[in-house]
């Protein structure tokens, strides 16, 4: 699951995002500039790469995270919205995924944050982002 596929159904601004990472193997796209979304200063993304549930097809997509210990975490926000990502569907049928962190690139297996880990990582998430303050608090997925 390697391959990198950018799903036509993502906002323009987000496919130019992705393509940029994927283009130059993580040396612009990797820090983020937020104000386009209305928040400040350069975020660090990855980008997470799963097997779609329904199709079959590897789909990936640029996420902001936060390191937990010697792994990664993500938050499936969604932008507040009361379904979960289709991402964050995915990874629950089959945790096996495909990580890109800068030029950095791995295979991993996602797991649902619970608990006080949870709530210490949610904390963590809303420091980098504070615009996930505004949404309900989301499923956190880990990588290792």
């Amino acid at each position: 699951m390697t391959e990198q596929r950018i799903a036509d159904n993502l906002p323009d601004w987000v496919k130019d995002h992705l393509a940029r990472y994927i283009a130059t193997d993580g040396a612009d796209g990797h820090l983020w500039d937020a104000s386009s979304v209305g928040a400040e200063g350069m975020i660090a993304t990855l980008l997470l790469t799963t097997e779609g549930r329904k199709s079959g097809q590897s789909l990936t997509i640029p996420l902001i995270y936060g390191r937990a210990g010697k792994g990664y975490c993500v938050i499936a926000s969604k932008g507040g919205a009361p379904q979960h990502p289709a991402w964050f569907l995915n990874l629950r049928d089959n945790p096996r995924v495909h990580v890109q962190v800068a030029a950095d690139k791995f295979e991993a297996v996602a797991r649902e944050a619970e608990g006080e880990e949870r709530e210490q990582l949610w904390r963590q998430m809303v420091d980098i982002f504070a615009p996930i303050r505004s949404t309900r608090r989301p499923p956190g997925a880990g990588f290792r």
